[in-house]
Parts: structure tokens; sequence; C-alpha cells
């Protein structure tokens, strides 16, 4: 079978026509050029306006790159003509395999783009002997088609989070969180009050007011922005961030408490204690269980504030929003009484966000909190495999193309 006839299988690409192929040397690779020619009489297509019109004249012969044949890079080579439009000039007429002046075949972008979700960019480039840029080139452009093709309709759960990059930049984000379609909906730099209007001025009145849960951390102009624009929603508080601050607490008080037993008693008990206090304990390893044991044997401040943190688990396992309310007032009054100052610092977020929190119970489990980590934790990946990204919108552009679930240019071929 002729390598003509397989293209005129997969790509459609009348009123033109496939030619020869031969084998010649490009950018120092073997390759495979197909000559693609114009039917008789065809007239070119004006780019803008879509008019067929008279032919201005025909430039030199390019080289757009399509999908490989086995270890081949292939080419299609034709001679473009300008069309004379009467009503934007001559312009270089519009052909179907191929966007403006861009030199490689849609075709070939939607396949490096797959790849590219699979592998890192630079790998993408590697094996396909193209580069970094080209890879990027073909990410934005099926980014971009999935942006402008993506349905926005039914979205009634979003969670709101930030990721950090570049050491201490922030990258706003905003997941759409519905049974069935979680993705990147949204995201926008830095960390403002600006930042979070600006999703809403995009997202729009009518489809906020249509919102039902919107689950955020604790940050307090968030909180606002989300109250002020999400008017009819449930602002849940991430159970993630909660547990965090508890974490965080505990560390403090042990990096005190090994101070101060090492420079009073020379005491070892705290050293490769951090994990064993932090971990939940179906994440220990056995060296970390013993630890464990080991404190749990010690009247320690630390242990104290372990021992705060695990009783307040049980306040997850409440359904009655009462009976819930309940313990985390008694919970709460039990730490003010304590000498802890960070996990009282806790208690006293806890009482100040009060009414967010057992919105927790008020949703009934119909939002999932963790949702939010998990597409972070991708969100974190994605950052790792497109590394050598310059910009934020090389970031941005990265995170949309694995987390933002988007249509894609429909190609028949099959081998992405």
């Amino acid at each position: 079978m002729l390598i003509k006839t397989l293209l005129n299988r997969t790509e459609n690409v009348k009123p033109f026509i496939f030619g020869a192929a031969r084998i010649n040397v490009i950018e120092g690779y073997e390759s495979l050029v197909v000559e693609v020619t114009c039917r008789k009489n065809s007239r070119p297509i004006c780019p803008v306006c879509g008019m067929k019109c008279t032919i201005y004249d025909t430039q030199r012969p390019r080289l757009f790159e399509y999908v490989p044949f086995w270890s081949f890079k292939t080419f299609f080579r034709y001679a473009p003509r300008r069309a004379d439009c009467p009503i934007h000039g001559p312009l270089v007429e519009k052909v179907p395999w191929a966007v403006g002046k861009e030199h490689q075949t849609t075709t070939y972008k939607v396949f490096l783009a797959r790849w590219a979700r699979r592998l890192s960019w630079k790998e993408t480039a590697g094996i396909f002997k193209t580069s970094w840029d080209s890879v990027f080139r073909a990410v934005k452009y099926v980014v971009e088609y999935g942006l402008a093709h993506r349905n926005l309709e039914g979205i009634r759960q979003i969670g709101i989070d930030e990721i950090s990059y570049g050491g201490h930049q922030y990258l706003t984000l905003v997941y759409q969180l519905d049974n069935g379609l979680r993705r990147l909906l949204w995201s926008g730099p830095k960390r403002r009050v600006k930042t979070l209007l600006g999703f809403f001025r995009w997202f729009g009145k009518e489809r906020s007011a249509l919102l039902e849960y919107v689950s955020s951390d604790m940050w307090v102009p968030y909180l606002k922005v989300i109250r002020k624009k999400a008017v009819n929603a449930l602002n849940i508080l991430d159970r993630f961030h909660i547990m965090k601050k508890f974490n965080e607490a505990i560390d403090e008080i042990r990096r005190q408490e090994a101070k101060e037993l090492f420079q009073h008693s020379k005491d070892h008990v705290l050293v490769h204690s951090r994990w064993a206090l932090l971990k939940n304990k179906p994440n220990l390893t056995d060296t970390q269980v013993v630890k464990l044991k080991e404190l749990l044997q010690h009247k320690l401040r630390s242990v104290k504030g372990y021992l705060l943190r695990e009783d307040f688990q049980r306040f997850w396992q409440y359904r009655s929003v009462a009976w819930a309310e309940k313990f985390l007032d008694a919970w709460t009054k039990r730490t003010m009484y304590t000498k802890l100052e960070p996990m009282k610092k806790v208690a006293r977020m806890l009482r100040n966000h009060k009414e967010l929190i057992m919105n927790w119970f008020r949703a009934d489990g119909k939002i999932s909190n963790g949702a939010v980590e998990g597409l972070n934790l991708k969100a974190k990946l994605a950052m790792r495999k497109a590394y050598g990204f310059r910009n934020v919108k090389t970031l941005q552009i990265a995170l949309y193309h694995t987390l933002g679930n988007l249509p894609e240019p429909k190609i028949v071929h099959r081998f992405c």
C-alpha cells in the first residue's frame, strides 16, 4: 500500500492531493517528505473570512511536520498560494492540515501534546527528535483549543487553593469538584483578593449564583470574596488545611521541647521523633511505631499535643451538626486550659471559624475536600514534567493540559 493511500485515509485535505513520498535529509535526520499539490481549477481560501478567492501569486515550497512514520520524521511539502481577497487583500491561503504560519501540522501537535501528558516535555522532545519549544507550541495549541471549546454548564461545586512555585511565588487554582468531573477550571497569578475576584468576573454572576458548595482554606481575604460573590453557596473549610494547623502546632512544640531537653539534661528522647508524631497511624513505618510507643511512655508536652490532635480526630466522625458542635466546644475549652500555646492558637482559630467548620457536616459528605489536595499533587507533578518553563503563562498551560480535562481537536490518527 502506498504512503499517500494511508494519508488519504487519515487526513482530509480536500481540495489538495498527496503525491510522491521521498527520503531527504532534513535538520540532520533522514526524513520522509510527501509532496502536496492543489487540484486544478481550485481556488485559495482567505484565512480570515473563508471566502474563495483568485490566486494572487504562489510562494516558495514550505515544509509542514507531520506524525513520524516508523523512525522517519515526516513532512508535507507544499508551495502555498496567496489569496487575493477583495476584503482583506493578499493573504496566504488557508490549508486544512495547519493553522497560520505554523510549521507543525494540527495532527502532529495533538500527537505531541498527548505524549507530553504522559512524559516530561523534554523526554517527548528527545523521543520524537524535536525541540522543547516545539512540544510547548503543540501543548499551547491544544490547550487554547480546549479552553475555547469546553463546556462550563452544570458546575455546582468548586475548590479554591494555591500552589507555590519558584520559591515564594504563588498561583491561585480553582477546581471543579462535581462528582464525575473534577478538573482545573481557572488559574491566576499570585495569591491576592484581586486574583480571586478575577475568577468570579470570568465565571460570571449567573454561574456563581448557581454554585452550591465552595471548598477553601482559612485565609480571611478569600473567605470574604467567597461570601460576597458565591452568595448561595455553602463555604466549606478544607479538612486537610485544618489538620495541617494541628501538625504545625505539634512540630513547634516538639522543636521547643527538644531544644530545652538537650540544653538541660542532654536527653535525646525527641531525636528522630518528628514523623512519628506528625504522621497518621496507618502511615507509620515499623521504626516510627516503635519510636511513638517510646514517646508515649514519657510525660512530654509534645506527646500531650499529639494526644490532643488524636482526640480531635473523633470530630470528623460525627453525623449530627449539634453533637459535632458540642464536641468542638468541649475540645477547645479543654485545650485552652493547657499550657501549650501553639495548640491554644489552633483552638482559637477553630472558635473563630466555627460556623464555616460546621458547614463540613451540613454538606453531608456531598463534597470531598481531599479532592483539592489530590489535584494539587497532580499539579506539582505537571510542574515537574514541564520543567524548563520560563514564565507563569507557560506553567498555566502545563496545568490546564494535565488537569483541565479539555476537549481536543478531532483527528483520525489513533496512535497517540
